[in-house]
Protein backbone atom coordinates (compact mmCIF):
# COMPACT_ATOMS: atom_id res chain seq x y z
CA UNK A 1 0.00 0.00 0.00
CA UNK A 2 1.30 3.75 -1.30
CA UNK A 3 1.30 5.97 1.34
CA UNK A 4 -0.80 9.04 1.38
CA UNK A 5 -0.34 12.56 2.20
CA UNK A 6 -2.87 15.00 2.41
CA UNK A 7 -3.32 18.61 3.91
CA UNK A 8 -7.14 18.12 4.40
CA UNK A 9 -8.50 17.03 7.58
CA UNK A 10 -11.85 15.66 5.72
CA UNK A 11 -9.83 13.44 3.78
CA UNK A 12 -7.72 11.94 6.82
CA UNK A 13 -11.21 11.34 8.77
CA UNK A 14 -12.94 9.39 5.59
CA UNK A 15 -9.50 7.47 5.40
CA UNK A 16 -9.85 6.72 9.02
CA UNK A 17 -13.22 5.70 9.19
CA UNK A 18 -13.20 3.76 6.53
CA UNK A 19 -10.59 1.43 7.27
CA UNK A 20 -12.48 1.16 10.84
CA UNK A 21 -15.56 0.18 8.72
CA UNK A 22 -13.39 -2.51 7.33
CA UNK A 23 -12.76 -3.90 10.95
CA UNK A 24 -9.07 -2.46 10.49
CA UNK A 25 -7.59 -0.66 13.88
CA UNK A 26 -5.64 2.43 13.42
CA UNK A 27 -2.79 4.23 15.30
CA UNK A 28 -2.18 7.47 15.18
CA UNK A 29 1.60 9.41 15.82
CA UNK A 30 1.44 13.09 16.10
CA UNK A 31 5.09 14.58 14.94
CA UNK A 32 6.36 17.91 14.73
CA UNK A 33 8.58 16.09 11.85
CA UNK A 34 12.49 16.18 11.85
CA UNK A 35 11.85 12.73 11.96
CA UNK A 36 14.35 10.79 13.95
CA UNK A 37 14.28 7.45 15.39
CA UNK A 38 12.44 8.68 18.42
CA UNK A 39 9.72 9.24 16.39
CA UNK A 40 10.50 6.38 14.33
CA UNK A 41 10.17 3.66 17.62
CA UNK A 42 6.81 5.44 18.10
CA UNK A 43 5.96 4.80 14.76
CA UNK A 44 7.06 1.14 14.49
CA UNK A 45 5.17 0.33 17.55
CA UNK A 46 1.62 1.27 15.60
CA UNK A 47 2.50 -0.73 12.72
CA UNK A 48 3.60 -3.53 15.39
CA UNK A 49 -0.02 -2.97 17.10
CA UNK A 50 -2.10 -1.32 14.07
CA UNK A 51 -3.16 -2.72 10.76
CA UNK A 52 -3.03 1.35 9.66
CA UNK A 53 -1.09 4.09 10.95
CA UNK A 54 -1.48 7.46 10.48
CA UNK A 55 1.62 10.06 11.10
CA UNK A 56 0.55 13.96 11.62
CA UNK A 57 3.54 16.42 10.78
CA UNK A 58 2.42 20.15 11.86
CA UNK A 59 4.95 22.56 13.54
CA UNK A 60 2.14 23.60 15.96
CA UNK A 61 2.67 27.28 16.26
CA UNK A 62 0.36 27.59 19.31
CA UNK A 63 2.67 25.88 21.38
CA UNK A 64 5.80 28.16 21.33
CA UNK A 65 5.65 30.96 23.47
CA UNK A 66 7.32 34.42 22.89
CA UNK A 67 11.14 34.24 21.90
CA UNK A 68 11.18 30.49 21.49
CA UNK A 69 12.62 28.54 18.11
CA UNK A 70 9.33 28.23 16.03
CA UNK A 71 11.55 29.65 13.08
CA UNK A 72 14.42 27.88 13.50
CA UNK A 73 12.65 24.10 14.27
CA UNK A 74 14.12 22.30 11.76
CA UNK A 75 11.15 21.38 8.69
CA UNK A 76 12.47 18.92 5.71
CA UNK A 77 8.41 17.52 5.15
CA UNK A 78 9.29 15.78 2.24
CA UNK A 79 12.22 13.54 3.91
CA UNK A 80 9.93 13.25 6.67
CA UNK A 81 7.22 11.78 3.76
CA UNK A 82 9.86 9.28 2.42
CA UNK A 83 11.19 7.99 5.86
CA UNK A 84 7.65 7.92 7.19
CA UNK A 85 6.88 5.28 3.96
CA UNK A 86 9.98 3.51 4.53
CA UNK A 87 8.89 2.58 8.22
CA UNK A 88 5.07 1.15 7.22
CA UNK A 89 2.76 4.52 7.78
CA UNK A 90 0.18 4.38 5.34
CA UNK A 91 -1.06 8.31 5.60
CA UNK A 92 0.84 11.31 6.61
CA UNK A 93 -1.48 14.30 7.45
CA UNK A 94 0.38 17.37 6.87
CA UNK A 95 -1.62 20.41 7.47
CA UNK A 96 -0.98 24.02 7.17
CA UNK A 97 -1.74 27.09 9.55
CA UNK A 98 -5.05 27.88 7.65
CA UNK A 99 -5.80 24.76 7.85
CA UNK A 100 -5.27 23.88 11.96
CA UNK A 101 -6.50 27.64 12.70
CA UNK A 102 -8.59 28.97 10.18
CA UNK A 103 -9.58 32.79 10.11
CA UNK A 104 -11.41 33.74 13.69
CA UNK A 105 -10.14 30.60 15.22
CA UNK A 106 -10.80 31.19 19.25
CA UNK A 107 -11.29 27.75 21.13
CA UNK A 108 -8.66 26.40 22.85
CA UNK A 109 -8.08 23.45 25.52
CA UNK A 110 -7.38 24.53 28.73
CA UNK A 111 -5.91 22.29 31.60
CA UNK A 112 -6.07 23.31 35.24
CA UNK A 113 -3.41 22.48 37.92
CA UNK A 114 -1.39 19.72 35.93
CA UNK A 115 0.10 22.24 33.38
CA UNK A 116 0.72 24.98 35.56
CA UNK A 117 4.16 23.28 37.19
CA UNK A 118 7.46 22.24 35.78
CA UNK A 119 7.32 22.92 31.87
CA UNK A 120 4.20 25.06 32.25
CA UNK A 121 5.84 27.47 35.00
CA UNK A 122 8.27 28.04 32.35
CA UNK A 123 6.67 28.11 29.44
CA UNK A 124 2.82 29.24 30.05
CA UNK A 125 0.55 29.10 27.45
CA UNK A 126 2.23 26.05 26.00
CA UNK A 127 0.42 23.01 27.12
CA UNK A 128 -2.58 25.17 25.99
CA UNK A 129 -1.19 24.94 22.67
CA UNK A 130 -0.41 21.42 22.84
CA UNK A 131 -3.48 20.34 24.04
CA UNK A 132 -5.77 21.90 21.44
CA UNK A 133 -3.83 20.54 18.55
CA UNK A 134 -3.84 17.16 19.89
CA UNK A 135 -7.35 17.33 20.85
CA UNK A 136 -7.83 18.95 16.86
CA UNK A 137 -5.87 15.93 15.78
CA UNK A 138 -7.88 13.22 17.62
CA UNK A 139 -10.83 14.88 16.14
CA UNK A 140 -8.94 14.81 12.50
CA UNK A 141 -7.77 11.14 12.58
CA UNK A 142 -9.95 9.22 15.32
CA UNK A 143 -7.72 6.43 15.45
CA UNK A 144 -7.97 3.53 18.22
CA UNK A 145 -4.24 4.04 19.81
CA UNK A 146 -2.21 7.42 19.84
CA UNK A 147 1.74 7.36 20.57
CA UNK A 148 3.20 9.34 22.64
CA UNK A 149 7.32 9.30 23.81
CA UNK A 150 8.27 9.12 27.26
CA UNK A 151 10.86 11.79 26.73
CA UNK A 152 7.89 14.66 26.63
CA UNK A 153 7.13 13.09 30.29
CA UNK A 154 4.61 16.09 31.14
CA UNK A 155 3.02 16.16 28.06
CA UNK A 156 2.36 12.59 28.65
CA UNK A 157 0.54 13.45 32.04
CA UNK A 158 -1.75 16.11 30.31
CA UNK A 159 -2.63 14.09 27.35
CA UNK A 160 -4.13 11.39 29.05
CA UNK A 161 -5.90 13.58 31.71
CA UNK A 162 -7.43 15.50 28.54
CA UNK A 163 -8.76 11.71 26.99
CA UNK A 164 -10.15 11.00 30.40
CA UNK A 165 -11.90 14.28 31.07
CA UNK A 166 -13.31 14.61 27.68
CA UNK A 167 -14.28 11.27 27.03
CA UNK A 168 -12.04 11.27 24.01
CA UNK A 169 -12.26 7.29 23.00
CA UNK A 170 -8.63 6.84 22.29
CA UNK A 171 -6.25 4.42 23.69
CA UNK A 172 -2.78 6.54 24.22
CA UNK A 173 0.55 4.32 24.73
CA UNK A 174 3.55 5.83 26.20
CA UNK A 175 6.90 4.28 24.67
CA UNK A 176 10.56 4.29 26.33
CA UNK A 177 12.88 7.33 25.26
CA UNK A 178 15.10 6.51 23.20
CA UNK A 179 18.40 8.15 23.18
CA UNK A 180 21.74 8.60 21.47
CA UNK A 181 25.23 6.52 22.52
CA UNK A 182 25.90 9.16 25.11
CA UNK A 183 22.87 8.74 26.88
CA UNK A 184 21.48 11.83 25.69
CA UNK A 185 18.37 11.71 24.38
CA UNK A 186 16.68 11.67 20.77
CA UNK A 187 15.17 15.22 20.09
CA UNK A 188 14.46 17.67 16.90
CA UNK A 189 16.29 20.14 19.30
CA UNK A 190 19.41 18.08 18.97
CA UNK A 191 20.21 19.64 15.51
CA UNK A 192 20.29 23.20 17.21
CA UNK A 193 23.34 22.46 19.38
CA UNK A 194 27.11 23.26 18.21
CA UNK A 195 29.57 20.63 18.46
CA UNK A 196 30.68 21.77 22.04
CA UNK A 197 26.99 22.20 23.15
CA UNK A 198 26.36 18.72 22.13
CA UNK A 199 29.09 17.34 24.29
CA UNK A 200 28.14 18.91 27.27
CA UNK A 201 24.39 18.14 26.67
CA UNK A 202 24.86 14.54 27.70
CA UNK A 203 25.17 16.69 31.35
CA UNK A 204 20.99 15.76 31.31
CA UNK A 205 21.13 12.06 31.04
CA UNK A 206 24.35 12.17 32.92
CA UNK A 207 22.58 13.23 36.31
CA UNK A 208 19.63 11.15 35.52
CA UNK A 209 22.27 8.19 35.51
CA UNK A 210 23.46 9.77 38.74
CA UNK A 211 19.80 10.26 40.99
CA UNK A 212 19.47 6.64 40.34
CA UNK A 213 23.01 5.51 41.77
CA UNK A 214 22.21 7.53 44.85
CA UNK A 215 18.37 5.83 45.04
CA UNK A 216 20.11 2.41 44.10
CA UNK A 217 22.50 3.38 46.78
CA UNK A 218 19.72 3.18 49.13
CA UNK A 219 18.93 7.08 49.68
CA UNK A 220 14.89 7.78 48.90
CA UNK A 221 15.40 11.07 50.42
CA UNK A 222 14.33 13.68 46.83
CA UNK A 223 16.85 16.21 48.34
CA UNK A 224 19.58 14.27 48.10
CA UNK A 225 18.59 13.16 44.42
CA UNK A 226 17.85 16.53 43.26
CA UNK A 227 21.25 17.60 45.00
CA UNK A 228 23.07 15.00 43.28
CA UNK A 229 21.38 16.28 39.92
CA UNK A 230 22.16 19.68 40.17
CA UNK A 231 26.10 18.83 40.46
CA UNK A 232 26.54 16.74 37.39
CA UNK A 233 24.62 19.90 35.50
CA UNK A 234 27.20 22.86 37.16
CA UNK A 235 29.92 20.67 36.24
CA UNK A 236 28.76 21.40 32.69
CA UNK A 237 29.35 25.24 32.33
CA UNK A 238 27.22 25.68 29.46
CA UNK A 239 24.17 24.19 31.17
CA UNK A 240 21.90 26.21 32.88
CA UNK A 241 18.75 24.50 34.33
CA UNK A 242 15.49 25.95 34.56
CA UNK A 243 13.97 22.74 37.20
CA UNK A 244 15.76 19.88 38.44
CA UNK A 245 12.76 18.69 40.39
CA UNK A 246 11.54 14.68 41.20
CA UNK A 247 7.81 14.62 41.33
CA UNK A 248 4.90 11.88 41.33
CA UNK A 249 4.51 10.38 38.01
CA UNK A 250 0.39 11.48 38.32
CA UNK A 251 0.01 14.92 40.12
CA UNK A 252 3.38 16.07 39.54
CA UNK A 253 3.78 17.28 42.93
CA UNK A 254 7.57 17.55 44.15
CA UNK A 255 7.87 14.79 46.56
CA UNK A 256 10.36 14.23 49.52
CA UNK A 257 10.31 10.32 49.89
CA UNK A 258 11.03 8.70 46.56
CA UNK A 259 9.18 5.60 45.64
CA UNK A 260 8.06 3.57 42.34
CA UNK A 261 5.76 6.82 41.53
CA UNK A 262 8.63 9.32 41.43
CA UNK A 263 9.29 10.40 38.12
CA UNK A 264 12.99 12.86 38.14
CA UNK A 265 12.21 15.48 35.65
CA UNK A 266 14.57 18.39 34.41
CA UNK A 267 14.74 20.87 31.90
CA UNK A 268 18.70 22.78 31.04
CA UNK A 269 19.50 25.62 28.26
CA UNK A 270 22.34 24.68 26.82
CA UNK A 271 23.45 28.31 24.98
CA UNK A 272 19.72 28.82 23.46
CA UNK A 273 18.83 25.18 23.09
CA UNK A 274 16.29 23.97 25.46
CA UNK A 275 16.53 20.03 26.44
CA UNK A 276 14.19 18.18 28.61
CA UNK A 277 14.20 14.38 30.02
CA UNK A 278 13.24 12.52 32.79
CA UNK A 279 13.12 9.00 34.43
CA UNK A 280 11.04 7.26 36.50
CA UNK A 281 12.32 4.99 39.58
CA UNK A 282 9.23 2.45 38.83
CA UNK A 283 8.18 0.70 36.30
CA UNK A 284 6.53 3.04 33.45
CA UNK A 285 3.10 2.47 32.45
CA UNK A 286 2.77 2.57 28.50
CA UNK A 287 -1.18 2.61 28.70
Amino acid sequence: MALERTADPDEVRRAVRAWQAEGLTVGLVPTMGALHEGHLSLVRASVAECDRTVVSIYVNPAQFGEGEDLQEYPRRLDEDCRVAEQNGVDLVFCPTDRVMYPQGHATFVVQERLTEVLEGAFRPTHFRGVLTVVCKLFNIAPADRAYFGQKDFQQTVVVRRMVCDLNIPIRVRVMPTVREEDGLAMSSRNECLTAREREQASCLSRALVEARRVYEGGRTDAGALREAMRAVIAAAPLARPDYVEVVDHETLEPVSEVTDRAVAVLAVRIGRTRLIDNMPFGPSASD
